[in-house]
């Protein structure tokens, strides 16, 4: 009788129960009753079922290395400056338990392979760090299947629910709404923003923050006044350059990334409009550029130093590298609040 490869999905089907409840019976995992485990174990063993050691080796083995998957708009400078501070602060975070990193893209840009399942198959990694927003839905199912401890950190995945995830993000609409409270705290009212124009969740949501708090201090927001582009220092540039007609009504702009704000402020000084006398200036994100140019910027701060550390600091428990008993069945999941950097773009009262 010629017999077809048996796969986890046939047993889960069979079981009537999930691939990740198959995976962890075949696993012996802890989380499982043992009449469920016995039960697909059972059906395994019936039907021929050959086991892709791999995955289970994982649990046993150890490589004393955590991968990185981070996204390919870490090449791109504007996004680097926040990326990369926020990489440093997981790099030393994993140094203080003696843990090394593998980082790399989820997809291999040349042959189109899955990193993610390649670095699992070789077992090059004990667990995963992943800061990318559109993970392909056949490697989170190879994600979970395996068993791989994972945390998710920056981004809020888009392509599979992150509700039963270990997660750490920022709550991006307090930062834009932190950001247009303190400028009309400063009495400004015409507010300019500037934004990414793409998919990504936390622009999205730090527009909201702004529209929040200007709609709380009984102004509508103009939709001619939120302008989007790229995370660049040439669109806060050309974005102030192509809309000077509206710069006489302006007396504030916030740039929803340093990098933005910066080329906001070149434009506007280019334009002999001062800073900030005449148009106040906040970011986001506070990277290092934004302490040394002229004027200082003032900003959003994101909380990557804690985010950082309490990703890892998790990861480390699912890893079972703290010794004590831990509780792994309920996610850690925490939403930090950015904070207002106050430098000179935006001091002194609105004239």
């Amino acid at each position: 009788m010629k017999h077809t490869k048996v796969t986890i999905k046939d047993i889960a089907r069979i079981a009537g129960v999930s691939h990740s409840t198959v995976s962890r019976s075949l696993n012996d995992s802890s989380l499982i009753s043992s009449d469920t485990k016995t039960q697909i174990q059972q059906i395994a063993r019936e039907l021929g079922f050959e086991f892709n050691a791999s995955a289970r080796s994982l649990s046993t083995s150890r490589t004393g290395t955590v991968g990185i998957i981070y996204p390919e708009l870490f090449e791109t400078f504007g996004n680097a400056l926040y990326l990369g501070l926020l990489m440093t602060h997981i790099r030393h975070s994993l140094e203080e338990v003696s843990l090394d990193n593998l980082s790399t893209f989820p997809v291999n840009t040349c042959t189109g392979e899955s990193n993610i399942q390649k670095l699992i198959k070789r077992k090059k990694v004990d667990g995963l760090i992943i800061i990318h927003p559109e993970i392909a839905p056949e490697d989170w199912q190879f994600i979970l299947e395996a068993e791989i401890p994972f945390v998710v950190l920056h981004f809020k995945p888009r392509s599979h629910s992150f509700e039963q995830m270990n997660y750490f993000f920022s709550d991006h609409v307090s930062g834009g709404y932190q950001a247009a409270s303190h400028l009309l705290s400063r009495g400004c009212r015409n507010i300019l923003t500037l934004t990414e124009d793409s998919r990504e969740l936390q622009f999205k949501e730090r527009t909201d923050g702004y529209r929040n708090a200007l709609k709380e201090a009984g102004i509508s927001p103009r939709p001619d006044y939120i302008i989007g582009g790229d995370c660049s220092f040439e669109f806060g540039y050309e974005a102030v350059m192509r809309n000077r007609h509206l710069l006489d009504t302006l007396d504030a702009i916030f740039a929803q990334a340093d990098i933005m704000a910066l080329g906001a402020i070149e434009a506007l000084r280019v334009l002999g409009i001062s800073i900030p006398g005449d148009i106040k200036v906040v970011g986001y994100d506070d990277t290092e550029l934004g302490k040394y140019f002229r004027p200082r910027l003032t900003t959003i701060h994101q909380p990557r130093e804690a985010h950082a550390k309490a990703a890892c600091a998790r990861l480390i428990e699912l890893l079972g590298l703290r010794g004590e008993k831990q509780d792994l069945s309920t996610p850690v999941q925490m939403v930090l609040t950015p904070t207002l950097v106050i430098r000179e773009t935006c001091s002194g009262n609105h004239a």
